[in-house]
């Protein structure tokens, strides 16, 4: 049997030496360990149920009666670290032990949300089958459904519709969809399924006025733009609460793809102005300082000396964002600089 000396004056490092016997399941030496121990340290059981091991679990909260509600700093229960790392058989046990299946822990988290963020069906499925509320949201405003979206995981979307059809009827607390999501982080797969099982506004638009095929553009997810189009009839000219459009917002992103993809496939001017600033994507471009956005649209017709409604050009704007490379670059290919003068 492995030495252990609890040690009163160390009690952070032998916390740190239980930890470690409990992450490498020696339920062996720990069953010497704790028992004679005066108070057992709090996180054990979490700890077991975050590394799946569940002869450890079962000893801590049978044997030892540690509490399965416990909570740690972050109102985070065992539950939840067992959902969180996917190891169901952890999961099932904490659940048959009597543990809260919807517990809260910072943020408004449930195990079935963490659980999404993972691809574990039986998991939720498990969850689910226990009373795990779908509908329920985060301070964020997100649901399970919300969640599995960003992740990109079709069964699970799938699942949650059977058992749940109205889940996909939600919106953040910025006003953004499931869709929004998904499309934001690229998720082919589970736009797809939005898609076809869901009835969402082709051009629904968040609190910022951005609509999915403004999140898919601007993050340089160009497949999932051409699916919006496809299928969903998105708008390619829909401008955002600063009346910039899907080219702009690419622009101060710097996705050139995205940009070639808007001119050259779908028709868009290169040089269409925001309402009503007058900004054109070469202005966004330069404010950020993104040289080969620039190149880009330059090489598309840009118009090097557009000036917007207040006078100025993309060489102005660069200028003011201490862009000195890309004031140089401008310089170089062509920008008169007594247009900012």
């Amino acid at each position: 049997m492995e030495a252990f000396r609890f040690c009163a004056t160390d009690e952070f490092t032998d916390t740190k030496r239980l930890c470690r016997l409990v992450q490498q399941g020696r339920l062996d030496v720990l069953q010497n360990i704790l028992p004679a121990l005066p108070t057992v340290p709090p996180g054990l059981l979490h700890c077991a149920a975050r590394h799946g091991q569940l002869h450890v679990l079962s000893f801590l909260a049978e044997a030892l009666r540690m509490d399965v509600e416990a909570a740690d700093r972050h109102a985070k229960r065992p539950l939840h670290e067992a959902a969180a790392a996917g190891h169901r058989h952890c999961v099932r046990h904490l659940l048959a032990l009597g543990a809260a299946v919807d517990c809260l822990k910072q943020g408004d988290w449930t195990p079935l949300m963490l659980a999404c963020t993972k691809g574990n069906l039986e998991v939720i499925q498990d969850l689910v089958e226990s009373g795990a509320n779908p509908l329920l949201k985060n301070k964020d405003g997100w649901n399970s459904f919300h969640i599995a979206s960003r992740e990109g995981h079709p069964q699970i979307l799938q699942y949650l519709l059977v058992i749940c059809p109205n889940v996909w009827k939600t919106e953040s607390k910025t006003q953004r969809t499931p869709l929004h999501t998904a499309a934001m982080h690229g998720r082919l797969e589970a736009v797809q399924v939005l898609l076809q099982r869901c009835q969402y506004e082709p051009n629904s638009r968040d609190s910022c006025g951005l609509t999915p095929f403004m999140d898919a553009i601007q993050c340089g997810h160009v497949d999932v733009a051409w699916l919006l189009l496809e299928r969903h009839q998105a708008c390619v000219s829909i401008k955002d609460c600063q009346g910039a459009q899907a080219i702009h917002r690419a622009a101060v992103t710097g996705q050139r793809d995205a940009i070639q993809f808007l001119v050259c496939r779908l028709g868009i001017d290169v040089d269409v102005r925001a309402q009503p600033s007058l900004l054109t994507a070469l202005h966004y471009a330069a404010q950020e300082g993104h040289i080969s956005t620039i190149q880009t649209l330059l090489s598309l017709g840009a118009d090097i000396n557009a000036k917007d409604g207040r006078g100025r050009s993309a060489l102005h704007l660069a200028r003011a964002g201490q862009h000195g490379a890309c004031v140089e670059f401008l310089l170089q290919a062509g920008l008169r600089d007594s247009a900012d003068t």
